[in-house]
This record gives structure tokens, sequence and C-alpha cells, in this order.
């Protein structure tokens, strides 16, 4: 059957978020049950589309508010409220509606369409509501806004978060119920989005890759605990305040802790042996060089994708319950732990076997083996929910 993938941000030759890895990872992996995949929506600049030929650009827009003017971020706002959209919505309308039809009427014949979250989706819902769908929800965006709105530091972006997670849940509602089958990245958000009776929904195990991971291979450690992730993301940034606050105070101060990727304008404040290195050249090569991965999500739904990377480079680590949504089979060089003491104590333990000799690493294609089985026969069954004509 020929789909087509709606998209914010299409799949890319060089996925670097989890979401751009969910998404890459999604598409690949129905087009090994053997049907046609098209994929509509932006280009976000400096990357290349994952499969051109099989993709309709509808031009490239930057949609990471850390990344675009103050003046960008207003114009946003301005149309979320003409439109009473959410704004992650509003940003969708950089595309006119005559160039969604056109793209579509190009693309052929279409069995039905695959929604990809809420963003562009929810901005041209009555264009799409003409195909059989089946809505894609990477997380429940309504509540990471009220968890967002509860976090945030000023009454105007408590505001602005709040009315986003109201126009968020009406949306993520109206998408769940006009879809033929809804696919959720963690069994809980079924329940949480109103479709975890019967057979309305499915959980999709993710991988990052369906090529399987390389095979446990030497490595020379630079740090004892290291962390990489987009830091200006509140949900990100809530884990990595909690680690500095919480659990890096009960650590030996010769533990050396080295944090990669973006804070935004002002770096954390920290002790001495926490490093911030800011964007590294090489993901892998940096979190092989630590010897223990803390992973220490907080708040947020649906899947961490560094926690599935983790596991499937077979890197030890110490995980927080939320860092492990998602996740049916714990890895056995991972220890759980929420309570600050006991992740300060996990930590202090496999660092200190770690510098001892002890190998630690375990194999990770045997968890990526699993979880793209589970992939496969999850897409599969909610792809046959779906009562399409052909």
């Amino acid at each position: 059957m020929h789909f087509v993938f709606i998209s914010s941000l299409v799949p890319v030759q060089s996925p670097a978020s989890g979401y751009d890895i969910a998404n890459h990872v999604i598409v690949d992996a129905i087009r090994l049950l053997g049907h046609k995949v098209s994929v509509l929506g932006f280009l976000q600049p400096g990357h290349r589309p994952a499969a051109p030929e099989d993709t309709r650009l509808l031009g490239q827009l930057e949609v990471t508010n850390a990344r675009v003017t103050k003046w960008q971020k207003a114009l946003w706002l301005k149309e979320a409220f003409v439109q009473g959209e959410p704004v992650s919505v509003a940003k969708m309308h950089a595309a006119r509606p005559s160039e969604i039809r056109a793209a579509l009427d190009a693309l052929g014949e279409i069995d039905g369409l695959i929604l990809n979250s809420v963003q562009l989706p929810g901005a041209f819902a009555d264009i799409f509501s003409a195909w059989p769908c089946i809505f894609v929800a990477h997380n429940v965006e309504a509540r990471s806004a009220a968890d967002n709105a509860e976090g945030a530091g000023d009454p105007l972006t408590r505001f602005l978060f709040a009315r986003d997670a109201r126009l968020l849940g009406e949306l993520e509602r109206a998408l769940c119920a006009s879809s033929r089958h809804v696919f959720t990245l963690a069994e809980a958000d079924r329940a949480e989005l109103g479709v975890g009776e019967g057979d309305r929904s499915t959980a999709l195990p993710l991988v990052t890759s369906v090529t399987p991971p390389g095979g446990p291979a030497p490595r020379a450690a630079l740090y004892d605990a290291g962390m990489i992730g987009s830091w200006t993301w509140a949900a990100n940034r809530a884990g990595l305040d909690w680690f500095l606050a919480d659990v890096v105070p009960r650590l030996p101060s010769d533990f050396r802790i080295a944090i990669a990727g973006g804070t935004g304008a002002g770096v954390p404040s920290a002790p001495a042996n926490v490093r911030f290195l800011g964007r590294v050249d090489d993901a892998r090569a940096f979190v092989r060089s630590c010897r223990i991965i803390p992973l220490v999500s907080r708040t947020g739904t649906g899947v961490q994708l560094k926690t599935i990377e983790t596991f499937e480079m077979g890197l030890p680590s110490v995980a927080t319950a939320n860092a492990l949504r998602g996740i049916s089979h714990l890895p056995g060089n991972c220890v759980a732990a929420d309570d600050p003491g006991a992740f300060a104590a996990a930590l202090i333990d496999l660092v200190g076997r770690s510098r001892a000799g002890e190998a630690l690493d375990s194999d990770g294609r045997a968890f990526h083996k699993e979880q793209l089985s589970g992939l496969s026969r999850a897409l599969a069954h909610g792809l046959s929910c779906g009562g399409w004509k052909s």
C-alpha cells in the first residue's frame, strides 16, 4: 500500500534529535514491511532528506526556538493567537493550504496518511481529513506543556505554556478520535490519550536505526560520568538541573563529569568537577568516553531515545523511572534509581567497579534485536487495523 507520512520535519540523513531519529526509524520500519511510504513536510536547515526521491518538501523551516530571532518568535506567537492554535502548530503556516493540496495531488493514488505528531496534521486537519489516517503520538504534548507551565519561572511564560497545554489537549483528542489507529511510543501514553481500551492503539518499541549496532569494543574513559542532550528544551533541562542540584553534591569531588550539548544563554552553576563541553563533533564518541551514563529525565512523556541509544551501545547506566518509560526490558548493566541518594550511590558503585577494571559493558545487539522485532510486530498490527481500501 501507499502511505504518506505527514510530518512537520521530514526524516533526514543524519538524524540527531530524538524526534528525528524516531521519524527515520518509523518510516524505515514501515518500508521493511513492504509498503511504499512517501513523506511530506518541512526540512530543517542544514539537513538533507533521508530519501529525496520519496520526499515532497514544503520548504526549509527552523522550528527550534533557541535558533531563531526574537522577532521570529514574536511572529509565531502572533500567528498562534490569530489562528487560535498552539505555537508549535502555528509555525506550520509557513506553508499555504494550496501547497499542501498540490503536494498530495502530485503523489498519485494514496491509501492512507500517517499523521506524525500534532504540528503539521493540526495546522491543516481539514485537508488531511479527506483520507483515512493513522496518528503517531510521539508523546502526550498537552501534559508536556502543562509540566512546563508548572515549572515556569515567570507569569507570562506560565500563561503561554498553560494556553498551549489546553489547545494541545483539544488537538490530541481530535486527532485520536478521527484516526483509525493511534501509535504511541510508550505504553502509559495510550491511556493518557484516551485510547488505551480495546484495539484503538498500539505502543511502538523503538530503536535508533533499523541497522543493528556494532558489538562491544574496547574504549578509553576520559570521564567518569557523562550526558549529552538538547538542554534548552524544558523537559531535558529539568533533568539536568535535578542532577546538578541533588545528585552531584553527593558524589566525590574527584568524579570527572562531562555534559555535552547546548545549554542556551548561560551555563548552569556546577561544582568544579563538572565540565560543560557544548556541542561535540561526534556524540557517540563522546558517550563512549564516559564510564557511566546518567539518564536523568524527570518529566515528559513518550520515550527517551537517549536511553535506547545507551542500551543499544551496551553502556552501563543509572536511570530514573521517567528515563525508562517505554522500555519493557532493562539491561543488566542499568541501575534504576529515582531518589537522589540512591542515584548517587549507584553511580559511585559503578564508577568504582569500572576504575578497578571490571568490564561493565554489555552486547547491545540483543536489546536492539528484541526492540526491532517488537516494532515490526506493532506496526504490522496497527496498520492492519486501518481498513484500507487496497
